[in-house]
């Protein structure tokens, strides 16, 4: 079979190239998420006391998520655009750029000298690579989200698509289990003196391998069809800001309020709470993140499935109403400081409230949006979403539990956000089997 062909004006694409898009999506995915859960977890273990030495370890930790907040400022800028970029000029150079750039910022973390050596400029280039970082992140998901989509079968949309959580899904997992090696085989001392750069120094293989993959990735079969109807010179942007006012990208930013936040109080703050508000092994937290992610690889391509069988808002709804349900019973298994118990628990916080809600996240979002913008709002939309919860949230829930010296305001959090995502699957329509190619939104 070639490797595409073009019948009757629609452009189609092998199941060879199918598959390349599937993999080219996960590993760059996999790559953004171990990129940004390799540094969320070391802001949470270590980088309070490598950057932010000379204050209490309360205010260090609130310092370190503020640090692992501001990449998702930049994220947004990055989202703006690259998102009009893929709109413009296709997915498929968008996807070679942010991946370079991600992957470079990532690895010079890996060589910054600590406050000790160089005091105050340390802290700084931390953020500045940070927001390097966000920059080439913004749009990473969004464009393989996009072109995952795009490629896929109809009745396979949702199943296909799942591939780019499964990448977040094994991303985290690969920056976790780095991380549980580390705390397994060294000290706190070698830890601290040299071990956490490790992990930030390997993702540059990654880079390398998935910069090749990207290189050798067909274009988008949607985008192909559909660029006769985007104007070159300014319709990607004009219409793009135009559309971003209606229904489709408000709702956009709710169901994507609930996997975002959930996912930085639970992959994020959770990790550095226990570890020194609830004074548990750090190794407990960490493996339990780990445990979840394995179990994701089945949870995920599992929801894909069922939103293709009974479509995404049933799916949608059941996620998000089960996390706000467990949110209290969850975080009270965590505070009784049984690790086994605690583990238990977040590996179901992390698969129902975050793995789940994401991979029915990644096809509903972008079918409800038309192919002259999907892109930039897809992107847009996720990284709004994502600047308001998962940036936010870890610092507010740092606050929040050091003044209370209590867990409820956590669960307090993760219900609101799941409430927010089940209010706005409640509004929005069912979008499976929609077709990708016609310009308008689906609402």
């Amino acid at each position: 079979m070639t490797d595409s062909t073009q019948t009757a004006g629609v452009v189609r694409r092998s199941t060879r190239e199918l598959s390349k898009a599937a993999v080219s999506g996960w590993l760059g995915t996999a790559m953004e998420f171990m990129d940004f859960q390799l540094y969320s977890l070391a802001a949470a273990i270590v980088f309070n006391k490598i950057f932010f030495p000379d204050v209490s370890p309360a205010i260090g930790l609130i310092a370190a998520m503020a640090t692992y907040g501001v990449g998702y400022v930049a994220r947004l800028v990055g989202a703006f655009y690259f998102g009009r970029m893929g709109d413009r000029i296709g997915r498929k150079k968008v996807l070679f750029l942010t991946i370079t750039i991600m992957g470079a910022s990532t690895t010079l973390i890996g060589v910054l000298p600590p406050y000790q050596t160089i005091g105050i400029a340390a802290p700084i280039l931390l953020v500045a690579l940070r927001l390097v970082q966000g920059f080439g992140a913004g749009a990473e998901i969004a464009g393989a989200t996009v072109m995952l989509v795009e490629y896929a079968p109809v009745k396979r949309r949702g199943l296909i698509s799942s591939l780019v959580s499964l990448g977040t899904n094994s991303g985290t997992l690969a920056a976790s289990g780095l991380w549980a090696l580390l705390l397994l085989v060294l000290s706190e001392e070698q830890v601290i003196a040299w071990g956490w750069r490790l992990p930030f120094l390997l993702s540059f293989v990654l880079l390398l391998f998935g910069v090749w993959m990207r290189s050798n990735l067909k274009e988008s079969p949607v985008f192909e069809e559909s660029k006769d109807v985007v104007p070159e010179k300014k319709s990607a942007i004009e219409t793009g800001l135009k559309q971003r006012k209606g229904r489709a990208f408000l709702l956009s930013l709710g169901l994507r309020f609930g996997q975002a936040g959930n996912s930085g109080l639970v992959q994020t703050f959770l990790v550095g709470y226990i570890a020194s508000s609830l004074a548990i092994n750090r190794s407990v937290p960490t493996n339990a993140i780990v445990y979840g992610s394995l179990l994701g690889f089945a949870t995920i391509p599992l929801v894909g499935l069922l939103g293709d069988r009974f479509g995404r808002r049933p799916v949608y709804l059941g996620l998000s109403l089960l996390t706000a349900i467990i949110a209290v019973p969850m975080m009270a298994t965590i505070a009784s400081g049984n690790t086994v118990l605690l583990t238990i628990a977040m590996v179901l916080g992390l698969n129902i409230g975050v793995l789940g809600l994401f991979a029915v996240e990644s096809v509903t979002m972008a079918e409800l949006f038309g192919s002259r913008t999907r892109f930039t709002q897809l992107a847009v939309a996720k990284e709004i979403g994502g600047t308001l919860a998962t940036a936010i949230g870890p610092v507010m829930a740092a606050s929040l539990t050091a003044w209370t010296q209590h867990w409820w305001p956590i669960a307090a959090m993760l219900i609101v956000y799941s409430l927010i995502t089940f209010v706005s699957t409640w509004v929005a329509p069912e979008t499976r089997g929609r077709d990708l190619v016609g310009p308008e939104d689906a609402l």
